[in-house]
């Protein structure tokens, strides 16, 4: 039950006198100049460049900023928000109430109506290009929610996990399943290595909860790949949303150890998981800060020592550089820094342009949390490295919702050309978007096709590789049939039983 003082009310009767008189004083041509909109960017740049990057205004419309996106951010400031439109502020707050209503009007005077819609460069060709589809037996016997596909092209085989049975699946070549065990919850990363002995190791990420929540029962778990129903190995359990574990020696001592991407919710991490000499694994803390999505390792200063990069997918959204110092820890820098309404979902390190520099192909598009509304800026990147750790975007086409890239050879032309997923794509209007092929026919210029799979599922994860050892690059799409709808009242028209699906390459037949 809200309790307001006599002071409390005249302050938020305040607030909205603030708010009216700003609306009714400025024209629409000339609203950036009025003096509580001016005052606002500077509050904006003040209390939200603290934290992450400013947001501009014109990146959401009025009413996701005024209902959605500002009513949460103003608890992080100190303020108590009423119905959404009203803010109290308690002595201890970090913002006036009357600076807090300037930031208020600067974002509700300057957004737009209704959102920015893009326009592409280059239209998508609809076609199957190189790609056929292989598709297991449908049963419909349960919804697919499916949370992981990955392969091993080495057993000629694919695994997956789902989150209704948390249970780790087996797929032979002719795509029919076997449950090779129950997990304690959906694996949604797999690694496939050797442990301390030399024997082959298979590696989970198991993350707990799908929900967007503070429950840090997450674990990174192991078992022998030839007894898969044998004993479970426990790297590191109590983890908040884990998302990715990424193996190598960071500290040389001739042990492997485990990078950790803790994504959480409202908490959260980076880990590293430092193997004992009885191996069992001491977790340290890199950084405790939730977003923590992917973690890339190399030697980047070419010391002899691993480094990694890692792309935090939270508030201070961006790429950083954590260089190791030789001594046990880990010295920080950023390379690419995103505002928070991008949602990054991927990067990978690649030569696009053949000059021997590692290159950022980069996505965003996570869609689910307060401003769910299409976006023009979600979509696929591409940075170039310009050397001493500087990059240049160079190219950028949008997908709605786009959630993972993967660039490879796929034709066999001898360039790089890209596969994406967009588990937040335009499904009413376009779902066609939520795989796209990408061709590179001339040097960072590519031909988008749209494979015309999206009657199939709803793509939440990917692989590619070799799979049929045929030559040429495969891809197993994973498919998560239900829930996280962002279009009220929208009702599935893909398949949901359809567990993954795989396109098979054909270039070399």
């Amino acid at each position: 039950m809200w309790k307001f003082s006599l002071g409390s009310l005249l302050l938020l009767i305040s607030a909205g006198s603030v708010l009216m008189n700003c609306q009714s004083s400025t024209s629409s041509s000339d609203k950036s100049k009025d003096p509580t909109i001016a005052d606002g960017e500077k509050l904006a740049q003040q209390y939200c460049g603290s934290c992450h990057l400013p947001v501009l205004p014109e990146a959401l419309d009025k009413e996701t900023w005024s209902k959605r996106v500002l009513p949460a951010m103003a608890p992080k400031l100190g303020l108590e928000v009423w119905q959404k439109t009203h803010y109290y502020r308690p002595a201890n707050a970090a913002i006036t109430l009357e600076e807090w209503t300037k930031l208020v009007a600067y974002y509700q005077e300057l957004a737009p109506e209704k959102p920015n819609k893009p326009a592409q460069s280059v239209k998508p060709v609809n076609d199957w290009s190189i790609f056929n589809l292989i598709k297991p037996a449908e049963a419909r016997s349960q919804i697919a929610t499916t949370t992981l596909v990955a392969f091993d092209s080495v057993s000629h085989t694919i695994y997956s996990s789902d989150e209704t049975g948390a249970g780790l699946y087996r797929w032979n070549s002719s795509l029919q399943s076997t449950l090779v065990r129950k997990l304690p919850s959906p694996a949604v990363q797999a690694t496939f290595t050797r442990n301390a002995s030399g024997m082959p190791q298979t590696v989970l990420t198991c993350i707990g909860t799908m929900q967007a929540v503070d429950r840090p029962v997450g674990e990174v778990i192991a078992f022998d790949a030839n007894k898969p129903k044998g004993q479970l190995t426990t790297l590191a359990q109590q983890l908040p949303r884990p998302v990715q574990s990424v193996p190598g020696d960071f500290n040389k001592d001739g042990l492997m150890d485990w990078i950790v991407c803790g994504f959480g919710h409202n908490t959260g991490g980076l880990y590293w998981l430092k193997q004992r000499p009885d191996h069992t694994f001491d977790n340290v803390v890199i950084k405790a800060v939730p977003g923590a999505t992917q973690v890339i390792p190399g030697d980047f200063n070419k010391d002899g020592w691993l480094d990694f990069m890692a792309l935090f997918a939270h508030a201070d959204e961006g790429i950083w550089l954590f260089t190791n110092d030789q001594k046990g820890g880990f010295s920080e820098r950023n390379i690419l820094r995103f505002p928070p309404v991008y949602g990054s979902t991927s990067f990978q390190l690649i030569d696009f342009d053949k000059d021997g520099q590692l290159d950022i192909l980069y996505t965003c598009g996570d869609n689910s949390d307060y401003s769910r509304i299409l976006k023009p800026f979600h979509g696929l990147y591409l940075f170039l490295n310009q050397g001493n750790y500087q990059y240049k975007q160079r190219f950028f086409y949008t997908i709605n919702g786009c959630s993972k890239a993967v660039a490879a050879d796929f034709d066999l032309d001898g360039d790089l050309d890209v596969a994406t997923i967009a588990f937040f794509g335009d499904l009413k209007n376009n779902p066609a978007e939520t795989f796209i092929y990408f061709e590179q026919q001339k040097p960072l210029q590519f031909l988008p096709h749209t494979v015309p799979i999206q009657e199939y599922g709803r793509w939440i994860c990917m692989d590619a590789r070799d799979w049929d050892q045929d030559g040429d690059v495969d891809i197993v799409l994973g498919n998560y049939a239900q829930g996280f709808l962002n279009e009220v009242g929208l009702k599935p028209s893909w398949n949901s039983y359809l567990p993954l699906i795989v396109l098979d390459n054909q270039s070399k037949r």
